[in-house]
């Protein structure tokens, strides 16, 4: 089945690289008519925006921190300036600092809330306001994780922070399902990305080798990659998921609730 988003406008976060760079690489490739891509790095970003426009997308970059509480409604604004719409939404950008219950402290509760719920929850609102005003519907995809249901000690606040997101979630696909407005999220297992290489390598000290004893830990013989969440992503925002809204997926080798 090919997935489809013709002339459709997408804003996502998180778009620098890994699964957010996926899935606007999906979108490209599945016929968008515009794309605005937001990340940290302006480096990265033009790089992306400018291999996207030259495949024959119109992609624009603007760089943009989520912990800056102006963030979300100054990139709606930037997306309808550029594009003159918005019609769908990608939640991609997160933190994944690790921080427990007794290492936690207010800075590290801050940061990350700031980011992975904060931020999303104003993204959707000015995305939904807007749809509201075209009136011809709406897709948002929220990219949170297989921890929203518990998650390992270190990952406390982390976790609480997809949790959150999970919640607001289907608060919004329950409250503007009439609009024809649908949000999803996916709770993303362990994935290969390059900032995962990085936490595990360097910042946690596991070294080069933890993606080989890491894949092989896993029931199919290796993490996630990003394209499959991608793809994933783009059905949800595609009339192929029809009129789905509201559903959190778990994109998991583990089965929740099992023993293993």
């Amino acid at each position: 089945m090919e997935l489809r988003l013709e002339g459709k406008v997408v804003l996502v976060t998180g778009a620098t690289q890994g699964i957010g760079r996926a899935i606007a690489e999906t979108l490209a490739r599945s016929g968008a008519g515009g794309l605005l891509v937001t990340g940290r790095e302006p480096a990265r970003g033009s790089e992306v925006a400018t291999a996207l426009s030259q495949a024959g997308t119109p992609t624009t970059f603007v760089a943009a921190d989520l912990a800056d509480t102006t963030a979300p409604a100054r990139l709606v604004e930037e997306c309808i300036s550029r594009f003159g719409r918005i019609d769908a939404l990608v939640n991609a950008a997160g933190l994944t600092n690790r921080a427990s219950f007794l290492d936690a402290d207010l800075d590290d509760w801050a940061a990350l809330f700031a980011v992975n719920a904060r931020a999303p929850f104003f993204l959707m609102q000015a995305a939904i306001t807007q749809m509201r005003k075209q009136g011809q519907g709406g897709a948002i995809v929220n990219i949170l994780s297989i921890n929203a249901y518990c998650g390992s000690p270190e990952l406390a606040v982390y976790s609480a922070t997809k949790g959150a997101l999970a919640t607001l979630t289907r608060n919004a696909a329950n409250a503007h399902r009439f609009e024809r407005i649908r949000v999803n999220g996916i709770n993303v297992g362990w994935t290969d990305t390059p900032a995962e290489r990085i936490m595990q390598a360097e910042t946690l000290g596991h070294g080069p080798g933890w993606i080989d004893a890491a894949n092989a830990s896993q029931p199919f013989g290796r993490l996630l990659a990003a394209d499959e969440v991608a793809n994933l992503a783009v059905f949800l925002l595609s009339d192929a998921s029809g009129p789905m809204t509201g559903a959190l997926i778990d994109q998991e080798q583990w089965v929740v609730g099992a023993n293993r």
